[in-house]
């Protein structure tokens, strides 16, 4: 026996609905990122897991021997130096001495980082100037967890900054924000909002993603104390009717402001019936006026026992047919 849902369409209007969000989680500031750093370095103390040679570690260990005052006449090779690179970011207003999280992780034939010691390394970034140096003990998450990913480690606190990338933030006399999910509707609420709580014309939107605006003259060298309003902000941030489809998990991840119109959908022994109108039914029947949203929709289908995989095939059909009004991406 099929069993039958009957729908009518129902319009929800998604700014009274959907909550408000801090303009802090919306956007970021141009020039305000972290920046990475790179570097070389080689990892010693293993035991007998590391590269055992090759000319990169065995030309390393003879310049760094060197430096240290010694003159070995043939390269070194050794089963417990490993080669490396050390990678970790920059903060935005990092300071010279903070210390930062760094990653370690083999380039050759080392079978694990477990135990070893990486020593000094320069940490440049993308200009080439040393930013930070890196050193300590590499730890790759305990005994256990370590086995599954033991070319791999951290240093908590493993680098030191040298350098600061020169950014007067405080000094600035205009903004630029950026959208994290760039979108119309939501960078002209941003700049009405934005304008509305400091009295003025100050912030314009140019674009879905980018918001400039102009320091307030009583805000001038106080653009830190500014920020810390503006970010506080709340605003109705819109995005697209869009579901996101995972074939391979089964997983589905959709907002409910996809519409669905007015169509008949037969699956398996569920059959699913979307109407304009009408207000009777059998009692089997499951009712709404009007119009339907995709997350009505879900419910129903949920209810009805309705799979994952039915799920997939039911939002493909539709959306091919044109009943269901939105993107759909397959990841």
């Amino acid at each position: 026996m099929k069993r039958t849902i009957l729908f009518s369409l129902i319009m929800l209007s998604l700014p009274s609905t959907a909550k408000m969000s801090r303009l802090k989680d919306l956007v970021h500031i141009k020039g305000v990122r972290e920046n990475p750093v790179i570097g070389y370095g080689l990892v010693i103390g293993l035991n007998g897991t590391g590269d055992g040679g090759g000319e990169i570690v065995d030309s390393s260990l003879k310049r760094m021997f060197q430096k240290l005052g010694l003159n070995p006449q043939k390269e070194v090779s050794s089963k417990n130096v490993a080669s490396v690179i050390v990678t970790a970011k920059l903060p935005a207003f990092g300071r010279i001495g903070q210390k930062i999280d760094i990653t370690v992780s083999s380039i050759g034939d080392s079978n694990s980082l477990a135990g070893g010691t990486l020593l000094v390394t320069p940490l440049k970034g993308g200009d080439g100037k040393v930013y930070a140096v890196a050193n300590g003990s590499v730890s790759i998450g305990g005994l256990n967890k370590g086995k599954a990913f033991p070319t791999t480690g951290l240093i908590s606190g493993g680098a030191t900054i040298e350098k600061e990338v020169n950014f007067a933030f405080n000094e600035k006399k205009s903004i630029r924000l950026s959208l994290n999910n760039p979108d119309f509707t939501t960078a002209a609420r941003v700049e009405k909002t934005i304008n509305q709580e400091l009295g003025g014309k100050y912030a314009i939107s140019k674009d879905a993603t980018t918001i400039d605006l102009v320091v307030p003259v009583h805000y001038q060298r106080k653009v830190v104390q500014l920020m810390a309003i503006l970010e506080n902000f709340k605003v109705h941030s819109d995005q697209k009717a869009k579901i996101i489809i995972n074939e391979r998990t089964g997983t589905i991840v959709a907002g409910g402001e996809v519409i669905i119109q007015p169509v008949a959908v037969s699956h398996g022994d569920l059959t699913i019936e979307v109407k304009g109108g009408g207000n009777g039914g059998p009692e089997r029947f499951y009712l709404i006026d009007k119009k339907t949203t995709l997350n009505d929709l879900v419910k129903s289908l949920n209810a009805f026992g309705a799979t994952p995989e039915d799920l997939i095939s039911i939002f493909q059909a539709l959306k091919r047919n044109g009943a269901l009004v939105g993107e759909i991406e397959l990841i």
